[in-house]
This record gives C-alpha cells, structure tokens and sequence, in this order.
C-alpha cells in the first residue's frame, strides 16, 4: 500500500476554541491509482492533504491518529525527509506557488540543484524534460510565471512537483480556477503522468465530475470525517450513504430527461462545537433518532460506508432520486 491514513484528527487553534477539522477520518491509497477527496467546501480535503505533507498553518497541529507512507510511519523528520523526494504537493492556484520575479526554469533549477543535487547543467536539461513531460515548450522556461496562461502555470506547478521524481503526488484543487476545457487538458496530463510515470495520486476536489472523469477511487468526506468511500464507478453508481446520494443529484446527467439539480439543504456544522453520532442528520431526510447518538464504523468490504442504516441502500437511493425528499430535513433533529 502507498498511503495508509488511519483515524487522522487535525485541530486548528481559534479564539472560541479547538476546530476539528478533521476528525477521525481513515483511508488507503493504493499503489499506481489515483484517489479523489471529494466534498463540500470546509469538510476537511485540504487540511488532509496538507497533514500527509506536513505543511500545515501555525494554528493546526496533529491532534491523533497516524499516516503511513510505504510502511513507514511519518513523524516530523520523516515527513521532512520525504517531502518532495517521495511525496510532492500541487497547490490550488499555481500564481501562488511561483516566485514572481524569478523564471520558471530558474526556480525548476534551484529545486533540482538544492533538492536533487544536481549539476546546474543537468538540471537545465531535466527541466527541458519536464517541460516537454507536461506539455509546455523548452522555450518558456526563460519566462516569468505572468507570462503563462492559467493551465500553463498550472502545468508549470505540475512540473515543479515532478522535479524529483516522487512517487504519491497530492494535487489540491488543481483545475478549479480554470475553464472546462483547459481543465480536461489539465486532467488529461495528470492521467497520462499517472500511467507513464507510475506515480500514485491524491485528487482533491469538491467536483464529482472531475472525480469521475479522472479518478480510480474515491473517499467522500463530511465535516471532517470519511462517510463513503471506494471503486468510482461503484460509488457513484451506487452511493450507500445519503450525503453522497445527495452529491450525486448535484451533478448534471446530460443523457438524463430531466435536468434539474437538486440542492442539499442547510450547512455543514460549526466544527469547534461538540458533536455526537452521524453529522449529517440536520440534512439527511433518512435520519432516524438513533443516527443522533453515534457513528457506526465504516461497513462493507472495498466500497465501504458509515451509516447505520446501510443495509436499506437499495430503497434509499431510490427516494433520494425524488428531489421532493430533499426539500425536508430531518424532521426530529430540528425539533
């Protein structure tokens, strides 16, 4: 196994107390496959990806559980160690992660020089290389990252992360400031990088379109916690849990007869207050008053879910189709 994420608990310090942004969430990445966190906004991709990486913000720290990587369980030395060399970081806007006054082949070089050891001449030809690999011309590495269109910087930031060969590339968000058809090309590179080079990946992205164009697996997050996860085409083919039935109704069926999106009312919850049992009851309009008092573990084997009336998926899936039971929400957890 690549990755092993077991029972992550990240908190962020704040004035009103603890955020626990992820909380108990646990998950594989499989060696050569490519894995899609999907969610609403704040459920916790984001700051999972940036644990795996060690480069969280001031305020968060690793409150409890434990990430694996090839076997090895990473501590702050050997997520250091590891960081960039084994495992690499796509971030959400590439303008961000580039030096403005300095070029793209120069910060390519420093990277290589620095990091990989390399000769200043070797390292101007492997970043020819990994121009080339992401689809960008050798002509441009004497230019600054203003001079690149969005998906060229984004491809630019791609390359940046390849630089040393890793083998677990965590890309967050990586084609969400970007207009549909870039972002297939922008995918599209990420798929054939995955197959030519062999690399393992972890997509974040709260488009389930995306999930399904590009990614093997997937791992359905909710207020800081794993709620779904497994094969793609058996996830989103047949969701399990009701927050990903609802997630599925948001995503436009172009061959379907109808077009109409269903929303999932109401917000996730404040994540600094206490909670108790399934977080999606306020929204779950097949929440029963048991789902109140406690989580049950994740059931099945390979496509696994976490709610206590799992065994009923077949039926709900068939009402959630219905978007008249979206427009209630859990009748006794607003009582």
């Amino acid at each position: 196994m690549m990755l092993e994420v077991d029972d992550l608990q990240i908190h962020y310090g704040t004035r009103d107390g603890a955020a626990r942004a992820v909380d108990g969430a646990s998950f594989v990445v499989p060696e050569g496959r490519i894995v899609g966190l999907v969610g609403e906004s704040g459920c916790g991709k984001t700051t999972t990806v940036r644990a795996i990486m060690g480069v969280l913000s001031e305020n968060g720290r690793q409150a409890g559980g434990r990430v694996v990587f090839k076997g090895q369980v990473m501590d702050e030395a050997t997520t250091r160690r590891l960081r960039w060399r084994d495992i690499a970081y796509v971030p959400q806007s590439a303008m961000n992660s580039l030096d403005p006054v300095y070029t793209v082949g120069a910060q390519l070089t420093e990277v290589l020089t620095r990091r990989g050891g390399l000769s200043r001449a070797a390292a101007r030809a492997r970043s020819a290389e990994l121009f080339d690999l992401v689809g960008l011309s050798e002509r441009r590495l004497g230019d600054y990252p203003h001079q690149f269109s969005g998906g060229m910087r984004q491809r630019a930031a791609i390359a940046m992360a390849l630089a040393l060969e890793p083998s677990l590339l965590l890309a967050d968000e990586p084609v969400t400031a970007l207009d549909v058809i870039v972002q297939r090309q922008i995918l599209d590179v990420l798929r054939s990088l995955q197959q030519r080079l062999g690399i393992s990946m972890v997509l974040v992205t709260h488009d389930i379109s995306v999930v399904a164009y590009l990614c093997d697996d997937v791992v359905v997050m909710y207020a800081g916690q794993v709620v779904e996860s497994g094969p793609v085409r058996e996830v989103l083919a047949r969701p399990r849990h009701p927050y990903t039935m609802g997630l599925r109704n948001a995503f436009p069926d172009l061959l379907a007869d109808a077009m109409e999106l269903v929303p999932i009312g109401g917000s996730p919850p404040d994540l600094r207050e206490p909670l108790s049992g399934c977080r999606f009851v306020p929204r779950c309009p097949f929440a029963q008053p048991a789902c109140s008092l406690d989580l049950p573990p994740a059931a099945g084997e390979g496509h696994r879910s976490a709610c206590r009336r799992d065994g009923e998926a077949d039926s709900l899936r068939i009402a959630a189709l219905d978007p008249r039971t979206w427009q209630r929400s859990s009748s006794f957890a607003m009582s």
